[in-house]
């Protein structure tokens, strides 16, 4: 594999997973709590405490792989650089994926915000190409609309040397 991109998230893209991945988690698992504890309770009432400790394990399991070791990794592996040609992008824990975008290829840029990115100051920028559109979360705002632009700019740089 070629050496490693040059550039990182921004650190307060962890926080944003945190948050996401806690009310994610909160969303699914409460709710299942509820609906085992109704059916435990109704046909089984002995073993409530049983099924409640069974799911309350669940819960804390979810909530330190999702919430505490997950977006550490996640940061850990998120790299992206802008060489003269091309967008580099890799990232991963499991699957490991590396993209290179050639700027010839990009059809549109454009960057996103979010209510938890806005508030931490954040925006995402996506490149498009005809195979697909590639995201970069978690780079400060001033920042993504400069690297937006400077992609654009390659882009149409990259289509006038045709």
């Amino acid at each position: 594999m070629l050496d490693s991109p040059a550039n990182k998230l921004d650190p307060k893209i962890k926080a944003v997973w945190t948050i996401s991945a806690l009310l994610l988690t909160l969303v699914i698992i409460l709710p299942l709590w509820g609906l085992g504890a109704l059916i435990c309770f109704e046909d089984f009432p002995d073993a409530m405490g049983t099924t409640s400790l069974v799911f309350g394990i669940i819960l804390v399991a979810c909530l330190v792989i999702f919430c505490g070791i997950l977006p550490n990794l996640r940061y850990a592996r998120w790299r992206y650089e802008m060489t003269e040609h091309q967008l580099e992008i890799r990232h991963g824990i499991i699957w490991r994926t590396q993209l290179l975008v050639p700027f010839i290829r990009v059809q549109d840029t454009n960057t996103h915000q979010g209510p938890l990115m806005r508030a931490f100051g954040l925006a995402s920028v996506t490149v498009s190409t005809a195979a697909g559109s590639h995201t970069i979360p978690g780079v400060v705002v001033d920042e993504a609309d400069a690297l937006r632009g400077a992609i654009a700019e390659q882009a149409r740089l990259a289509r006038e040397e045709l």
